[in-house]
């Protein structure tokens, strides 16, 4: 039993109870207006009963009721507009309705909340965990996990390859197959994503199905939390009115700060001021609970091998690199710089180099700059072969922040882990 269905249900009986007093109190002036009023009420009424029949025998009594009822709005419409004979099928009317909602409060189960989360990246589920870990808790709530398919972006902004990581997720965390689920029929009572741009990314894009813009109108509340974390509580523009943020009911932000910040764009782009404070909320980023769920995960046993030996751990260093090096002009110089960073590690066997690429990295170059992704694999693959370093593209990012002691590397949200994590940050510069 789908909760809005049954608030749906309640709702009509409502309003076919006010459609009957309307009915009756402008019978003698508007004779053929209440004809189709009738039928309307009697088309409602057919609708609810053919759904109740669906649930089974609890609610039986009431599909009889409705079939009475139906048959009372006939005798109402052959009478009309006598007064005097229609007045006890009016009253017969009232009574079939109201003992309907008896029935119907009695027997429909008690109301759950259901919340649908929509991941769409493996690597950005720490995003939305720790939110659907409380409400996979909470005994009057089903909480689903449904990862959501992407695609790539060819250069001209047309789709690409498709993807969805549904065989990327931890163990732990039940999933939903996309194809098997039609959103707007289920309407969930919350849906959360973590993506914000729709149509307005330049290198992937969720499925149009579940764009912010359509999925609004499949719940009664959409739920944006940002995959990243807004670096030294400081919010570009660009950020506060993407699609969205736009179509979201609510969206959960970090900080304070953050929140006034994005409450000051939103305001100053689209003009739009009221019930801003429901719509923003400060209620911290699960990125950083993330780090209390680590379950400190088994790790492969070449990278073990190169983190401790003789039973000892050796230092180990994270490098970050943001996909926004490999557009033109800047990937010339980030290729040398990391040709300059693996030289240092490769003689220095006391450190170990744990390399954790922006997972859309590839995906950058083949939208943005093709011509820099063959010498980008060729990179990656040479020092996947060397094996003296990790290279990390799974989608755990919390298991290489636990093992680090400090970071190197572009400015990224990453480093706000690191920083609450009371480790050292040293920012990366191309020259």
């Amino acid at each position: 039993m789908k909760r809005y269905k049954k608030k749906e249900m309640f709702s009509l009986l409502k309003t076919l109870e006010k459609a009957n007093d309307t009915v009756w109190k402008s019978m003698a002036a508007n004779p053929p207006g209440i004809t189709d009023v009738l039928i309307q009420c009697q088309e409602n009424a057919v609708d609810m009963g053919n759904y109740l029949e669906t649930l089974g025998a609890e609610p039986a009594s009431a599909v009889t009721l409705l079939e009475s009822y139906c048959e009372t709005l006939y005798q109402i419409s052959i009478k009309a507009p006598d007064e005097n004979a229609c007045r006890k099928w009016f009253k017969k009317a009232r009574k079939e309705l109201r003992e309907i909602a008896d029935i119907l409060q009695r027997t429909l189960p008690k109301d759950r909340r259901e919340i649908v989360f929509l991941p769409y990246k493996a690597a950005m589920w720490d995003s939305l965990e720790s939110i659907w870990a409380a409400a996979k808790a909470d005994a009057d709530c089903d909480a689903y996990v449904m990862p959501i398919p992407y695609f790539d972006k060819k250069p001209d902004g047309s789709l690409g390859e498709m993807h969805c990581e549904g065989d990327q997720y931890p163990g732990y965390v039940p999933l939903l197959n996309w194809q098997e689920h039609d959103l707007e029929a289920w309407h969930p009572d919350q849906i959360y994503i973590h993506n914000p741009y729709d149509e307005c990314n330049y290198v992937t894009s969720v499925h149009p199905a579940f764009y912010a813009s359509r999925l609004r109108a499949a719940t009664d509340q959409l739920i944006y939390i940002p995959y990243f974390i807004h670096q030294n509580d400081t919010v570009k523009e660009m950020y506060c009115t993407l699609p969205g943020v736009f179509f979201a009911d609510v969206v959960v932000l970090q900080s304070e700060k953050v929140r006034a910040q994005y409450i000051e764009y939103f305001q100053k782009i689209t003009g739009i001021k009221e019930n801003l404070d429901k719509k923003f909320l400060a209620c911290g980023s699960p990125k950083f609970d993330a780090r209390a769920l680590y379950g400190k995960e088994e790790l492969p046993e070449e990278w073990r091998r190169l983190i401790w030996q003789d039973g000892k751990k050796r230092r180990v260093i994270f490098l970050n690199t943001h996909l926004n090096l490999l557009m033109a002009p800047y990937c010339g110089a980030f290729f040398e710089k990391l040709q300059t960073i693996f030289d240092v590690f490769c003689q220095n066997r006391s450190v170990v180099l744990w390399w954790r690429p922006h997972p859309l990295s590839e995906a950058t170059a083949k939208s943005m700059n093709p011509e820099a992704l063959a010498r980008y694999q060729e990179i990656v693959q040479g020092y996947r072969d060397e094996k003296w370093g990790i290279y990390d593209d799974t989608p755990d990012l919390h298991r290489a922040v636990e093992l680090s002691d400090a970071y190197y590397g572009c400015r990224s949200s990453v480093i706000e882990l690191f920083k609450a994590a009371a480790k050292p940050v040293m920012v990366m510069k191309l020259r």
